[in-house]
């Protein structure tokens, strides 16, 4: 393979690529919906109790025990959501299913009113539909953990460097490498 057909094979690459990414960014842009669990084994809580989408996207309350409802606090201007239906006493059953979808941007406020105010969550309606640090669901930075990344690096390159010290030592020793070692040839 000589240097233009290299180039060309990758820039039929690079186009391949280019295309299936922004076909698949177009579906991405569809609306979402994201399930929240009411009462997850018996416990007076919603999982996840703060949710982020973006405007348009869709959340669904799943009951996961008895006796719950959804009930608003609060709701950035202009936006308009009741919760479950009916009267704030009223409340649903292991099975039940709400959904809403949220258009506003904002942070909406919600409880269980009967098991208020313990039992509560938030929605946040933002243009990414993530955490403002990055991602609502995304895993912990080791360096946010407690102890700096860069201390597990310098011990670990201190062990490896010992055991590499070591290991050469051995093999010019073993194998007569140095004018002072005995064996070899």
């Amino acid at each position: 393979m000589n240097r233009r057909e290299f180039l060309r094979t990758g820039a039929g690459a690079t186009a391949v690529a280019a295309a299936a990414s922004a076909s698949t960014a177009g579906t991405a842009a569809a609306a979402e919906t994201t399930e929240v669990a009411v009462g997850p084994g018996g416990n007076l809580v919603f999982e996840p109790s703060k949710v982020y989408v973006k405007p348009g996207d869709t959340v669904k309350w799943v009951w996961e025990s008895d006796n719950h409802n959804v009930q608003v606090l609060s709701t950035p201007e202009g936006a308009e959501w009741a919760g479950t239906e009916g009267p704030k006493t009223q409340t649903y059953n292991t099975g039940h299913e709400y959904e809403h979808t949220f258009e506003t941007k904002g942070t909406y406020e919600y409880q269980c009113f009967p098991h208020a105010p313990s039992m509560a969550g938030q929605v946040v309606v933002n243009d990414s539909g993530e955490a403002p640090s990055g991602g609502a669901n995304k895993e912990a930075d080791p360096k946010h953990m407690g102890v700096p990344i860069q201390a597990h690096f310098v011990g670990i390159a201190t062990i490896l460097a010992i055991f590499v010290s070591l290991m050469f030592t051995f093999f010019l020793l073993k194998y007569g490498e140095s004018p002072h070692a005995s064996g070899g040839n």
